[in-house]
């Protein structure tokens, strides 16, 4: 797709529905069928380190995701994946794949878009973790593209903006809440960060027990190598 004079399609369901950082010519809604988008992989690079590792987001099997088909031109399209290969693959925890997604907007109209899925053979793959788990490493980590925390506000926010509800990643961002309302704030927050994690809380308070230190596992999984 990237090749032979077509537009290249890019379907962006994290970090690329607010912040895509190449051109484009028209972006949609879309919706992607037999994949959901989850906190499913452990970043120790741009949310993270090695040493605290925060959680992203990647597309895995099951249900339906909806987010952002962007339509880039053909004079672009190489530039942009090469573009896209550099940001995405800095580990190889994602898998570069073309999916069939449906423009909302066009009810009969579906385009092969190129995405980037997780590959759960990596062991940056972290699964499905309790959500207090993973509220716990969102909170605390910071990388090289900032706090964790404004990671999962951004992308809270820019849903809302397409009208979209991701109600699981709201409920990690409730039980993040009493840890801002407590704490001085994760490494590189920003304020607005800590102010809405912090109104979040005070408008739906949730009692939860003792976060389980998510970081030991992680660090389990690189000594066995799976």
């Amino acid at each position: 797709m990237a090749s032979g004079g077509h537009d290249l399609w890019v379907f962006g369901y994290g970090s690329l529905m607010w912040r895509p950082g190449f051109a484009y010519e028209e972006a949609q809604h879309a919706r992607l069928i037999g994949y959901r988008r989850c906190f499913c992989i452990f970043s120790v690079y741009h949310r993270g380190t090695l040493r605290r590792p925060g959680l992203v987001l990647g597309l895995d099997r099951g249900g339906a995701c909806e987010g952002i088909a962007y339509r880039i031109s053909a004079a672009q399209a190489r530039e942009t994946t090469h573009y896209l290969r550099a940001r995405e693959q800095v580990h190889g925890v994602y898998r570069e794949t073309h999916v069939p997604v449906e423009l909302i907007a066009n009810l009969n109209r579906e385009v092969l878009a190129l995405t980037y899925i997780v590959e759960r053979a990596h062991p940056n793959y972290a699964g499905q973790l309790p959500l207090a788990v993973q509220a716990s490493l969102i909170h605390g980590a910071c990388g090289r593209s900032g706090a964790n925390l404004d990671y999962l506000i951004s992308t809270l926010r820019h849903l809302g903006e397409v009208g979209i509800r991701e109600r699981e990643l709201e409920r990690i961002l409730t039980i993040i809440g009493p840890h801002a309302a407590r704490l001085p704030g994760g490494k590189g927050q920003t304020p607005h960060t800590a102010a809405v994690a912090r109104l979040t809380w005070q408008r739906k308070p949730i009692r939860c027990g003792k976060l389980p230190k998510g970081e030991r596992r992680f660090l389990y999984r690189q000594r066995l190598g799976l």
